[in-house]
């Protein structure tokens, strides 16, 4: 990654909802409020913020199962870098994130990784 500044960075980050929120609050409420305030602080570096809400397929959901998968797009790492700065530099926006994941997030779950896409090509179906 480090001096290719031209290919996208995609950020994905899986997160579980706080205990005591059902799956269908964690949605409305990241939907409703999370989201705002991502859109705000994103815009002007991020070219995509992707949320992916998961279900269980086959098995109830328990609470210990991930909840939303999250995508965030940056053309370059220095327009990503630049994104995580104006955060750190700024008190009150990195408060008002952290104070929303809390109503949230189990922040001690969170994780947060670097994509490497790779796609195949497949025959067309039917």
């Amino acid at each position: 990654m480090a001096g290719d500044e031209t290919m996208t960075i995609t950020l994905l980050s899986i997160f579980r909802r706080r205990d005591g929120m059902t799956h269908d609050e964690f949605v409305e409420y990241y939907e409703r409020s999370h989201r705002v305030i991502g859109e705000k602080v994103l815009s002007g570096y991020a070219t995509r913020y992707v949320r992916r809400f998961l279900t269980p397929v086959g098995r109830e959901d328990d609470g210990s199962e991930r909840d939303v998968v999250m995508e965030i797009d940056f053309p370059s790492e220095a327009v990503m870098e630049a994104f995580f700065a104006s955060i750190r530099d700024d008190e009150a926006v990195a408060e008002e994130i952290r104070i929303d994941e809390d109503k949230l997030f189990d922040r001690a779950t969170m994780k947060v990784y670097y994509v490497d896409e790779r796609e195949s090509a497949l025959p067309a179906v039917g």
